[in-house]
């Protein structure tokens, strides 16, 4: 799954641990790292969190960003 791949590069590239992203969003490091995974979707309001915490949108998490249409 593309979102769990780009979580984890978007993290990583911001130097956050896997720990301090389930701390920020208030899930535990085994419901997070399931999102990285690709067992489980986060729901929508972690997803907007994920997001804001990240700087990201939530359509680039969801691989529906524009840039993705010419790939």
């Amino acid at each position: 799954m593309m979102l769990g791949k780009r979580l984890n590069a978007a993290r990583k590239e911001r130097g956050y641990t896997a720990q301090q992203m389930a701390d920020l969003i208030h899930v535990t490091l085994s419901n997070y790292r399931k999102y990285e995974s690709g067992r489980v979707y986060p729901p929508v309001d972690k997803l907007v969190q994920l997001a804001d915490i990240l700087n990201v949108t939530t359509d680039y998490l969801l691989c529906r960003d524009p840039a993705d249409k010419f790939r």
